[in-house]
């Protein structure tokens, strides 16, 4: 399985060459002080995010580590007291002379790179040269003597000679020629001579180092990446509906949404796009191959990928074209899917839910309670499995009337600001919608309110939570400076978000880092993967407050709490573990079940070795998981029957 970020198509990334946004010294001075005014952890300028800011300013303007030697960098890799002082006090007033000075080392090692350039061996020896070494290039440190350094820049033209031998003659050169092309504008990019210009270069790097030490979820954005950020928001593109990991000579696809233009096409799992309507896209950042995928909705685009193919147990690389109509995309999948499995005399209903949404014509509540009663229409209902794989989160709101459908009034989130005030949002609507046997199917891209709806239900013993060994754990929320719902411009000093607070359920639990745990362990895809708020730059660490299981309504106003206090408290939601008995029989079954399965123990050997991306895509149009999770489901109804 792949460990490392994956990049969504319009994901958001740095762009650091594109024309710099109106920042002075000033500016970034009040807006470093905005973000501190609300931000969760952090409320002033220490040491320690002066050390980190110098790192993570060193990461944004040599991100593969192929400029500077490390000897070059200990200073700010290992600060001393006094620099770390000096750098502090000037983050608070404004002043940069350090990350001038770490600039001022970029025309040096820019220079060393292009004389050595002609010098370099056409290929690389191939020892080191594999796709599991490229994979830990961002994990490295800098390069700690200049024969190591060139080392670096033999195996990376090795990386785009391979590639280009792939082409053929025409495309090769143009190959090559793009990505000498795109090295050339960002060193120009990070050696301006424009005093001005560098200036501005140096503060965009500057605010984003800032933002990044702060939290994992916290970040300034150019106003170029802030209209791709509105875009993300209102969750429509024109584009083809694919997940993609860059891996410095293309863009890996790691993942198809269902219904769009890729799954339509031939387009696989696993393919590396090498150019885009005949113009190569390496050398590119993921910002930059975005916009030349992304076009007018029934306009087409034509993918050159590179396939990994294996004929008489040889694997081989071959270039296909692959054209696609662009379509819009909602980002949020299919928003909701609803199938039936029958078990006895009824059916239990699978409701896969991608996102928590509200818009004027529908929301995530009222399409689950629809479909559901869709279900009871046509059929008995014996057990429902809520679906929250890949569920990213959403509307917090729409997460709390969810949950609602299946408990009675209670606490289900409680909010902690900035200012350590505590905040409840409550189910009232008195009777659950659904009130039988019910399961929560999650994995580790179960994150934000579909954990809070996870880790609700599992609170108050109304679900089995079901799936990976825990979810993804954020549990914080952030505030924008950009309106999503404006169509307004964008501000041309840019626009951050900025982590404000934490979510804990009714157990006072958050599952910032930690996730929700399930009641019972079924692997999944990403069981294997390296992917959770906890491998994110400097998280916001755990946190926990009091239960509110018995809720005595003390943040509301006195003359609501009496207007809603009887009803209220009359069908208040009891914490009982109603799965608790069956628990251990249930994972008996289940291991057991896993365990003789085939399939199943070769997938989870495929998810642990680093299967090929055919492989896993084969594994996950199966759903082993989720036809184990069904099983699970008719096991505990025939317990459930038995007690009865």
């Amino acid at each position: 399985m792949a460990r490392a970020l994956l990049f969504w198509i319009l994901c958001l990334s740095s762009c650091l060459y594109s024309s710099s946004p109106n920042l002075t010294p000033r500016v970034v001075r009040e807006k470093m002080q905005h973000i501190l005014d609300v931000h969760f952890s952090y409320q002033s300028i220490n040491q320690e995010l002066a050390k980190r800011t110098l790192k993570n300013f060193l990461t944004e303007i040599d991100p593969a580590k192929l400029y500077f030697l490390e000897e070059e960098v200990e200073r700010w890799l290992s600060p001393s007291e006094k620099t770390l002082s000096d750098v502090a006090d000037g983050l608070r007033y404004g002043k940069y002379a350090a990350f001038h000075e770490i600039q001022k080392q970029l025309p040096v090692a820019i220079s060393r790179r292009n004389a050595a350039e002609s010098t370099l061996e056409e290929k690389a020896p191939s020892a080191d040269i594999s796709v599991d070494s490229w994979k830990t290039w961002e994990k490295r440190g800098w390069a700690k003597t200049p024969s190591e350094l060139k080392n670096r820049w033999m195996k990376l033209r090795y990386l785009h000679e391979n590639t280009a031998s792939k082409l053929d003659e025409k495309t090769r050169s143009l190959y090559l020629k793009m990505i000498q092309k795109n090295r050339s504008i960002r060193e120009k990019a990070m050696d301006q001579k424009d005093p001005k210009e560098q200036e501005k270069w140096i503060l965009v790097n500057v605010l984003k180092a800032f933002c990044q030490s702060l939290d994992s979820n916290t970040s300034y954005f150019t106003p170029r990446e802030a209209v791709q950020f509105m875009i993300q928001v209102q969750q429509r593109l024109f584009g083809i509906g694919a997940q993609l990991k860059d891996t410095l000579d293309g863009f890996s696809v790691m993942r198809i949404l269902e219904g769009s233009p890729a799954e339509k096409s031939t387009l696989k799992m696993g393919d590396r796009i090498i150019a885009v309507d005949n113009q190569p896209v390496a050398g590119l950042n993921v910002f930059e191959a975005v916009e030349k995928i992304r076009g007018e909705q029934g306009s087409k685009v034509t993918l050159t990928v590179l396939r990994e193919v294996t004929k008489n147990e040889t694997a081989s690389l071959e270039t296909i074209d692959v054209e696609l109509t662009r379509d819009e995309i909602v980002l949020e999948d299919s928003r909701i899917r609803t199938e039936t499995h029958p078990f006895g005399d009824g059916v239990i209903a699978h409701v896969r839910l991608f996102s928590f949404y509200r818009d004027e014509n529908t929301s995530s509540s009222k399409d689950i309670k629809n479909a559901l009663q869709e279900v009871q229409k046509n059929h008995h209902l014996k057990g429902v499995i809520l679906d929250l794989r890949n569920n990213s989160g959403g509307m917090l709101d729409e997460a709390v009337k969810v949950t609602s459908l299946f408990i009675e009034n209670g606490i289900v989130v409680s909010v902690k600001d900035s200012l350590h005030r505590i905040y409840h949002s409550r189910a009232q609507n008195g009777k659950a919608f659904w009130q039988g046997p019910l399961i929560v199917l999650t994995n580790k891209l179960s994150a934000s309110s579909s954990e809070i709806v996870t880790g609700s239900l599992q609170d108050y013993g109304r679900s089995l939570t079901v799936g990976d060994s825990r979810t993804f754990g954020k549990g914080t929320f952030q505030g924008f400076t950009l309106d999503a719902s404006s169509t307004g411009t964008v501000n041309p000093e840019g626009e951050f978000k900025v982590t404000r607070g934490m979510y804990y359920t009714v157990s006072g639990k958050s599952p910032q880092l930690v996730g929700v745990k399930p009641d019972l362990i079924v692997p999944g895809l990403f069981e294997e993967a390296d992917i959770g708020e906890s491998f994110g730059t400097f998280p916001i660490q755990e946190d926990a407050i009091s239960p509110r299981f018995v809720d005595d309504l003390s943040d509301i106003p006195l003359l609501q709490r009496k207007r809603l206090g009887a009803l209220y408290r009359k069908h208040l939601q009891k914490a009982e573990p109603l799965y608790q008995a069956y628990q251990s029989q249930l994972q008996q079954n289940s291991s057991q079940r896993i365990a003789e399965n085939p399939r199943y123990q070769q997938f989870l050997a495929a998810i642990k070795d680093t299967a090929p991306a055919e492989d896993l895509e084969k594994f996950a149009l199966q759903d082993l998981q989720l036809e184990e999770c069904i099983h699970i489901m008719k096991d505990l109804l025939v317990l459930i029957h038995i007690d009865s």
